[in-house]
C-alpha cells in the first residue's frame, strides 16, 4: 500500500512541478487566439468549457489501455508500477503536452502535419499512412473489447455478432456529427464514470480485508507466468503503453486544440489528463498484481478484458461490479469513435478535402470503416486474432510515439532551447531502443525466433545510436537546410 500510496503522490507532484517547467519552455500566451476563437465551423472548431474539454481529452486517451494494458503488464510485477510513474511523468505526459500545444499553435494542425513540419515532407505523408493505419487497428481493438464485456456480463447467450454491429453503427454517427452533438455531451458523463469506478477500487484497497498490495522491496524480478519468452524489457514497455506513453494519444489532441479558447488550458487540458490517466492505470496495475499473485487461480487463461470482470465480481456487489464494468466499457468505445473521427481528419486535411459538407465526411469514412470492418471480422473469427491485433496495435502505438518525441525535440531545437530538449530527447532515445528491441526480440511479433535476443538487444542498440544519439547533429542539418 505504502508503494501505491507514494506513487500516486509522485504523478501529482509530477503536474504541479514538472509541467510547470515545460509550460514555461515552450512559452504559453494566454492572449494569443486559437483556431477555435479565430475561425469556428460548427464541426470540428468549435469553442467548448475547459472541464468539458478536460473529461473529453481525458476518454480520448484513456479507453481500455490504462486499464488492460496496465493489468496485462501488472504479470510483470512491481517493475510496473515504476514505468508507470515514472513513464507518465517524464514521457507520456510531456509527448502530449507539447505535442497538443504544437496543434494548438498551427491552427489545430493533425499530428502528421506536425511530424512533416518537424521531420520533413516524406515523414508526414509516411506518418499520414502509418496513423490512419494505427487508427483503423484502434477503433477494431475498442469494438471487440467492450462487446466482449457486454456479451460475457449482461447478456450472456446473446450472439457475439450483435454487439460489435450496435457500437460500430454509433462510431459511424460519431464520427460524421459535429463534435459537440455527440461527443461534447455524452463524454463528460462517461469520464464521470470512468472516474467513479477507480475511485471504487482505490476504496477496496482500504476497506476489503486482507488486501494487500505489493511493495516495491517485494522485489523487481519477472512475475509473468511465461517469463522465458517475455522479457521485462522491452515487453512490459510495450504492454503498458496508455498509462506510461502512448503515440494514440497526440492523434486525439488536435480534437482538443480545436476546441479550446485560451492557450493557458493547456498544461491542464494535455498534461493534467495524461497524469489523471496515468493515476486510473497505476490502480488497475496494483488491483491486477493483487490478483495475480494472491489469487492466481482466478486468473488463469484471463486476458485483460476478462480480468475486468474478475476483479469487479470479486471485490464488489453486483450494483457496482456492474458500474465497474460499465466504466471499462464506456472507455473503450469511446477511444475508437474518436479514432476513426481524428483518422477521417488525417485524409482529409492529407487530401485537402473540405469536411464542413456532411457527404464529404461520408466519402472519407466510409472506407475507414470498410477496413475497420474487416479487422472485425478477422479478430472475431481467429482464434488469436484479437491478441494479434492487439499486439501490432500495442508496438505501432508506441513507434507513433517515437516519431511524435522526435518532432518535438525538433521543435525545441528550432525554437533555439537546447538545453530544454533533453525533455525529450531522453524519453525519445530510450523509447526508439524500446521499439526496436521489441521488434528484433519479440517471438511471435517480430524476429525473436529468428537471431539470437543478445543480437536483437545489440542490434537495436546500433539503431538507437544511429537514429537517436546523433539526433542533435541530423536536427541541426535539418535546421540549417530550412533556413536555407
Amino acid at each position: 500500500m505504502i508503494t501505491f500510496i507514494v506513487s500516486v503522490v509522485l504523478l501529482l507532484l509530477g503536474y504541479w512541478l514538472y509541467s510547470k517547467v515545460i509550460e514555461r519552455v515552450i512559452g504559453i500566451d494566454p492572449n494569443r487566439t486559437t483556431p477555435a476563437v479565430a475561425h469556428p465551423d460548427g464541426v470540428d472548431y468549435v469553442p467548448m468549457k475547459p472541464w468539458r474539454i478536460f473529461l473529453i481529452q481525458f476518454l480520448n486517451i484513456a479507453g481500455v489501455g490504462p486499464i488492460c494494458g496496465a493489468i496485462m503488464g501488472a504479470q510483470f510485477g512491481t517493475a510496473s508500477f515504476l514505468w508507470i510513474v515514472f513513464g507518465c511523468i517524464f514521457a507520456g505526459a510531456v509527448h502530449d503536452f507539447i505535442a497538443g500545444f504544437i496543434s494548438l499553435r498551427q491552427n489545430g494542425a493533425s499530428l502528421p502535419a506536425i511530424q512533416g513540419k518537424y521531420l520533413g515532407h516524406r515523414v508526414k505523408t509516411f506518418m499520414a499512412f502509418f496513423t490512419i493505419v494505427l487508427m483503423v487497428l484502434v477503433g477494431a481493438v475498442f469494438v471487440k473489447t467492450p462487446s466482449q464485456l457486454i456479451v460475457d456480463n449482461f447478456t450472456p447467450g446473446w450472439p457475439l455478432w450483435i454487439w460489435p454491429v450496435i457500437i460500430f453503427a454509433y462510431y459511424l454517427v460519431a464520427t460524421l456529427l459535429p463534435i459537440d452533438k455527440v461527443i461534447g455531451k455524452i463524454y463528460p458523463i462517461f469520464g464521470f464514470l470512468l472516474l467513479a469506478m477507480a475511485i471504487m477500487l482505490v476504496v477496496a484497497f482500504f476497506v476489503i480485508p486482507d488486501v494487500h498490495l505489493l511493495e516495491i522491496w517485494d522485489g523487481l524480478e519477472n512475475r509473468h507466468p511465461h517469463a522465458d519468452t517475455n522479457p521485462i524489457f522491452p515487453m512490459m514497455f510495450v504492454s503498458i503503453a496508455c498509462g506510461a506513453i502512448s503515440g494514440f494519444h497526440a492523434t486525439q489532441s488536435p480534437l482538443m486544440a480545436r476546441c479550446m479558447v485560451n492557450e493557458k488550458q493547456a498544461r491542464p487540458i494535455f498534461y493534467g489528463a495524461m497524469i489523471t490517466e496515468g493515476i486510473v492505470a497505476l490502480i488497475w496495475a496494483a488491483a491486477a498484481a493483487y490478483f495475480f499473485h494472491d489469487k492466481a487461480e482466478l486468473c488463469i487463461g484471463k486476458g485483460g478484458d476478462a480480468m475486468v470482470g474478475v476483479i469487479a465480481n470479486e471485490w464488489f456487489p453486483p450494483a457496482l461490479a456492474v458500474i465497474s464494468i460499465l466504466g471499462v466499457i464506456c472507455a473503450a468505445i469511446t477511444s475508437g469513435d474518436t479514432a476513426l473521427r481524428s483518422a477521417r481528419l488525417i485524409v482529409a486535411e492529407q487530401f485537402h478535402i473540405d469536411q464542413k459538407p456532411i457527404t464529404k465526411r461520408i466519402v472519407v469514412a466510409i472506407p475507414l470503416f470498410v477496413l475497420t470492418g474487416g479487422l472485425l471480422i478477422y479478430a472475431f473469427s481467429d482464434a488469436d486474432g484479437f491478441q494479434t491485433i492487439w499486439r501490432y496495435f500495442a508496438w505501432c502505438n508506441q513507434i507513433l510515439a517515437v516519431f511524435t518525441l522526435w518532432a518535438i525535440t525538433s521543435f525545441l531545437v528550432l525554437k533555439g532551447n537546447y538545453k530544454a530538449t533533453l525533455m525529450t530527447l531522453l524519453p525519445a532515445n530510450f523509447m526508439t531502443y524500446i521499439c526496436a528491441c521489441f521488434i528484433l526480440v519479440a517471438q511471435k511479433e517480430g524476429f525473436g525466433g529468428l537471431i539470437p535476443e543478445t543480437w536483437g538487444y545489440i542490434l537495436a542498440g546500433v539503431i538507437t545510436i544511429v537514429g537517436g544519439s546523433m539526433a542533435p547533429f541530423w536536427l541541426k542539418i535539418f535546421k540549417w537546410r530550412r533556413n536555407k
